[in-house]
């Protein structure tokens, strides 16, 4: 993929980068590795100082900001300014709470006395030159959520960010600049993936972490794995939304059609397997299906559009296959199905697909083991909660999950038997900076997000002090 932004609602190529050479990569690791070692003596006042400015100048940049994103990867412009204020959020979080995450640990002197020490502690120090390999979907948050915490542990950052946004890649790297971070703290790599293995075998580099494909985080760990590095994979989703006799129908379908939706459908922790209990499965399925048919899809930098066009043409003839496959072997299109008939208004050699709702879902169609990664949803009527359970475990992905309920002991049977890294209730997955992110089976492992995500990058060191201490 070549690295350059082209409008995903027209088609059109607005700006394209020459890739960074090797004398250019030698320089940014040389400088990044020479940051490091002055950078994790800053104390933490310092470090908040700087990642307070950069969310203030993050929150005066916000609309041309979220214009290049909406330009750059397709997202509601609406929907690019909120991500955009989330960031500046996470970014205070952090500022203000890392010190405290990071406090020394003092374990009980009684339990550490048969060793010999007059006292011991746990201390966090930081690993050093952290590169991510960051997606398009969310080009802000994806890229915030782990610079935050990883500059304020004393990490600095080396981002090679998805091809597709390079413009939002280069203002990360200018926004830290601007906000007072020391040179080399936080530096933009344009680069293509076949780059990315050179860099993550460097010395220099002590750990990786990724959000992005399964055959993307393989390739990451596998070399990681090799170099003897620690690595964080955020990966695919195909989160089960559970809906059961005891929820409020009519919510859960209103916050099922955002849930789906939301960033164009190209959300891993957006809700994608809808599992309906029968005896409200009528019910739900058509307050559902009403609201995806009554979405607006149109162009992303219009407030009143509700849908955009999906980032790429081959991400949407990706999507067009599960489609096909699943009607072919059944399915049936309750709505949506195809590409939108007329849009008009310079859009119409845009990569746009009408929200759309099969029902009928069968194990052996592609949808009910793929994600996918576009506004389509998968309808499945279940008998009971055991039935529910397993159709929603039965999947290769374990990101999120979310369950409709207002029964204590479902609620209970979901937390404990639902494969996932997260159990919504009542409510659409979301990430927040004070909650652990993250998955199981193929969705990767680690953690990004609150204590756990800034301690994934710090080595946890134990202070042992002898008697004569």
């Amino acid at each position: 993929m070549p690295i350059a932004t082209v409008n995903p609602a027209t088609g059109e190529l607005v700006t394209s980068y020459d890739p960074f050479g090797q004398d250019r990569i030698e320089r940014l690791l040389a400088e990044a590795d020479t940051a490091f070692r002055t950078y994790r003596t800053t104390p933490f006042s310092r470090r908040a100082e700087w990642l307070l400015r950069a969310a203030d100048l993050l929150d005066e940049d916000r609309d041309t900001i979220a214009r290049t994103m909406t330009v750059e990867m397709g997202k509601p412009v609406t929907a690019a300014r909120a991500e955009a204020a989330k960031c500046a959020k996470a970014m205070r979080w952090y500022a203000r709470n890392a010190e405290r995450l990071l406090a020394d640990e003092h374990p009980d002197p009684d339990d550490v006395h048969d060793s010999g020490a007059s006292r011991a502690l746990v201390r966090y120090r930081p690993l050093g030159v952290v590169l991510a390999v960051m997606p398009w979907n969310f080009p802000l948050w994806q890229v915030v959520r782990f610079a935050a915490p990883a500059l304020m542990a004393g990490n600095v950052g080396l981002l090679k960010h998805a091809s597709n946004v390079p413009q939002t890649a280069l203002y990360l790297e200018d926004l830290f600049l601007r906000a007072g971070f020391p040179e080399g703290c936080f530096r933009t790599l344009l680069i293509g993936s076949g780059a990315v293995e050179a860099v993550l075998r460097d010395p220099r580099v002590a750990a990786a972490t990724l959000t992005g494909s399964e055959p993307a985080g393989r390739s990451v760990a596998s070399i990681a794995g090799d170099e003897v590095k620690k690595t964080v994979l955020e990966l695919g989703g195909s989160d089960p939304y559970l809906v059961l006799p005891s929820a409020d129908v009519a919510k859960a379908a209103a916050t099922a059609v955002t849930a789906r939706v939301q960033n164009n459908g190209q959300s891993c922790i957006a809700a994608k397997r809808f599992i309906v209990h029968a005896d409200v499965y009528d019910a739900f399925a058509e307050r559902f299906t009403a609201g995806m048919r009554e979405l607006n899809v149109g162009d992303p930098l219009q407030e009143a559009t509700d849908v955009g066009p999906l980032s790429s043409e081959q991400g949407r003839a990706d999507l067009e296959e599960l489609v096909d496959d699943a009607v072919r072997r059944g399915a049936a299109v309750l709505c949506g199905g195809g590409r939108p008939g007329s849009l008009g208004g310079g859009l119409e050699n845009g990569w746009f697909y009408d929200p759309t709702v099969l029902a009928g879902i069968t194990p052996d169609m592609r949808v009910h083991r793929e994600e996918t990664f576009g506004p389509v949803a998968t309808l499945y009527r279940v008998a009971d909660l055991e039935e529910a359970i397993r159709v929603a475990n039965d999947t290769p992905f374990g990101l999120s999950s979310n369950a409709w309920t207002r029964d204590p002991a479902e609620k209970e049977r979901c937390a404990r038997d639902l494969e996932a890294g997260g159990v919504f209730f009542n409510g659409m997955t979301a990430s927040h900076p004070a909650l652990p992110f993250g998955g199981v089976k193929r969705s990767g492992y680690g953690r990004e997000l609150a204590g756990h995500g800034i301690r994934e990058f710090c080595n946890a060191t134990t202070l042992w002090y002898g008697p004569e201490e």
